[in-house]
């Protein structure tokens, strides 16, 4: 007879004559709802961020609960390459043989008993009795033995003997020390021009901003909200963006400017680089701007401020229905109703060349920039994505410049500092054309002057608190 897993509520079979029972919640909702949305980011690529408030939500996880289902989710995605490690030296076989559906349980496990204030023994045996629930009573005995192994030493312990000698391979011992792919760390590591045989020290301070929890960062849309009014709500003015505000602790969405659309959840660098953008002088009309690939909606959200109160207007392109939605929710009510919001691929558009005054292309791009927000995003990318995201991020460059009127300007923007995603695309398209011409971004952000990159404008977290955005901003002759 084979273990099943149980089902984590009662039966709502009713019985005759009484009333119909209510589902009950299931044992320790706030590991249960972790490891569901674990299961769900490693078996269908669900997006924490986007999954974990809902499930809190629906199974009415909150206070205390909520705290520690957040946690143990970002937390195991944030340390999962240092956990794996640590596991497979547990493992009497290879991880990547270990049942999928197991994998979510080891790794929470792991980060309870070796980066949270939990005792070991509640640590194991919380560990033992989900996998009970939900893997078996069989699959439960194998995690119990996993992470007996696991608490008989620190994460420090664990790291001196899991990952490479850090004289003989800095990159690889960072990435096990600290969590990344090792593409990742080479990658980042010649964004900051640093070289491995010099020690990647600045290299480890961004890997070890990665896996901080990032502060929650408000937009006061332009013309809708001032930040004085978020400051009203207990939130803070922000460092560099004279939009901004950090709100120190609790929901946004409990603030009255969140819940009515005049404020929105929006990383300082996002509003900066559209800031810039909206600052660089043009001859002659400045009427009409486009955001070319506008979903979510952060951007198109200030971008329809700023336009509408100079009288213009803004079109705001997505190629995705749902996120073309979450656009016009965006930028619902703008100031003089701005914005208009179209379904069109950007690399196909709909609209006749030379028309706009500005144009944002905030690219699709490998989003290593973000990790601390989406820190699975790690572990899904791979140097092939560059192969597919690099051509794409050229054409929506071109067609920026194609849609940008002689003296426009066009800013480029990745939330990936990738070398090959950031100067490679400005480089290789300016190379081919004659009409477009560099500006210097800097003197355009004058609140940040150590983001300057040559020409270029390049957030970092561990720097400036913010995403790792990139900026270009060219002119079209």
């Amino acid at each position: 007879m084979t273990d099943r897993p149980r089902s984590p509520y009662r039966s709502t079979r009713r019985v005759r004559g009484g009333p119909a029972p209510q589902p009950r919640r299931p044992r320790d909702p706030a590991r249960r709802a972790a490891y569901d949305v674990l299961n769900a980011v490693q078996s269908r690529d669900a997006y924490a961020n986007l999954l974990l408030p809902v499930t809190l939500r629906e199974r009415d996880i909150t206070g205390r609960d909520a705290s520690l289902a957040t946690e143990l989710t970002y937390g195991t995605l944030r340390h999962q390459g240092s956990y794996d490690a640590i596991l497979d030296a547990c493992v009497d076989r290879s991880l990547r043989s270990v049942d999928a559906e197991v994998l979510p349980l080891l790794r929470m496990g792991a980060h309870q008993l070796l980066s949270m204030d939990v005792p070991r023994h509640a640590a194991v045996d919380s560990s033992v009795e989900l996998a009970r629930r939900v893997v078996g009573h069989h699959r439960s005995r194998f995690v119990n033995a996993v992470l007996r192994k696991v608490s008989a030493r620190t994460l420090d312990e664990w790291l001196s003997v899991v990952a490479p000698d850090r004289a003989a391979d800095p990159v690889g011992h960072l990435a096990v020390a600290r969590s990344h792919p090792r593409w990742v760390v080479q990658a980042l590591a010649d964004a900051l021009g640093e070289d491995p045989a010099d020690g990647l020290a600045e290299t480890e301070r961004l890997l070890a901003a990665h896996n901080e929890r990032p502060r929650v960062t408000l937009l006061a849309k332009p013309g809708r909200a001032t930040v004085a009014d978020l400051v009203a709500e207990g939130a803070v003015a922000a460092r560099y963006s004279p939009c901004a505000a950090v709100l120190p602790e609790g929901d946004p969405g409990a603030l009255h400017a969140v819940r009515q659309g005049r404020a929105a959840v929006q990383d300082e660098a996002s509003q900066l680089v559209a800031l810039a953008l909206s600052r660089v002088p043009v001859d002659g009309a400045d009427r009409l701007w486009l955001d070319m690939c506008a979903g979510p909606g952060g951007k198109a959200a200030l971008l329809s401020g700023l336009v509408g109160q100079r009288g213009g207007r803004l079109l705001a392109a997505e190629v995705q229905p749902a996120r073309a939605g979450l656009v016009a929710r965006a930028v619902d009510r703008s100031v003089g109703d701005s914005a208009r919001v179209v379904v069109a691929d950007s690399t196909r558009p709909p609209w006749r060349d030379g028309r706009f005054d500005r144009v944002l292309v905030d690219a699709p791009c490998t989003g290593l920039g973000a990790l601390r927000r989406r820190p699975e995003a790690r572990w899904r990318r791979t140097p092939d994505s560059l192969a597919e995201l690099v051509p794409l991020q050229r054409a929506l460059l071109e067609r920026a410049l194609d849609a940008a009127r002689p003296g426009g300007v066009v800013g480029y923007v990745t939330c990936s500092p990738h070398l090959e995603e950031t100067r490679g695309v400005v480089g290789g398209v300016l190379a081919a054309r004659g009409d477009a011409e560099l500006l210097d971004a800097a003197p355009h952000l004058p609140e940040v002057p150590d983001a300057a990159a040559d020409r270029f404008v390049q957030f970092w977290p561990h720097r400036h608190g913010t995403d790792a955005m990139f900026l270009a901003l060219v002119r079209k002759r």
